[in-house]
């Protein structure tokens, strides 16, 4: 999954990755002002793509090996990588949306997982504390820290909780290549795994199912879906490692201008 060895990344670097993360940031906007009852996730797959693509970017993920669409939209119980469909949303639906946008040589990445309708409130709770559990992980992400205490953090908020924490995704490093070293599991333990530096850029994406953290990969190749077939939640930002705090490259705030 990973390429090579951990990347650093310059500032030039940095603020190239900047530049995707932001056309990815309005691309989710442009997302979320589509999602409603009765919308097909293929329309939102479009509406990406053009968004993307007339702002200069390129999807990451469309032909990222042969994945043949822009965004990967997992519905309910598909945990990631879903393809979109000429399928009707429906209330009490949930949908993640995973994007990456590449340009000037390099990829950004997020994922947000909306609420359509009316939904019960113990999934709005598993969106929620996902969601929380995303931020935790971040706040890990300094220089001198490892690896294992992003994933500890993740895993210490939404355990205890009684959600399954998915095992066989993980965050990734992120660059120029859409994955790459070093893997950011969402369980793990405190002081483990790679020692954090200033200027690595990490894809920190909590996968946090309602039920058990056992999945199953359906027939087309792609598809993760909970294996107990209960809801699952993703919440993903594109961070660099600094030394006192990590820096948020993506955003949420078109996404929440929206839902507001």
């Amino acid at each position: 999954m990973a390429n090579g060895s951990i990347q650093y990344k310059t500032e030039e670097e940095i603020d190239l990755i900047r530049v995707s993360a932001h056309i990815l940031a309005q691309a989710h906007g442009e997302v979320a002002a589509l999602i409603k009852e009765g919308v097909t996730t293929r329309q939102l797959d479009q509406r990406a793509e053009e968004f993307i693509r007339d702002n200069g970017g390129v999807p990451s993920f469309k032909g990222y090996n042969k994945f043949p669409f822009s965004l990967c939209l997992s519905p309910n119980a598909v945990v990631v990588h879903g393809f979109a469909t000429d399928e009707p949303l429906k209330s009490g639906d949930i949908l993640s949306v995973d994007c990456g946008v590449f340009m000037n040589g390099y990829h950004a990445d997020s994922a947000y997982t909306y609420p359509i309708g009316e939904v019960s409130p113990e999934v709005l709770v598993l969106l929620k504390e996902t969601k929380a559990s995303l931020f935790k992980g971040i706040e890990k992400a300094i220089s001198g820290n490892r690896v294992g205490d992003i994933s500890y953090a993740i895993q210490n908020h939404v355990g205890p909780l009684g959600f399954g924490v998915v095992r066989e995704l993980v965050g990734h490093g992120v660059g120029a290549n859409l994955h790459e070293k070093p893997e950011v599991p969402n369980y793990g333990k405190r002081g483990s795994g790679p020692l954090l530096q200033s200027g690595l850029v990490l894809a920190i994406e909590p996968m946090v199912n309602l039920g058990k953290k056992d999945v199953v990969q359906e027939a087309d190749g792609w598809t993760i879906r909970t294996k107990d077939r209960k809801p699952s939640a993703h919440f993903e930002h594109t961070v660099v490692v600094r030394k006192d705090k990590a820096e948020i490259l993506t955003s949420f705030e078109y996404i929440e201008k929206v839902l507001q």
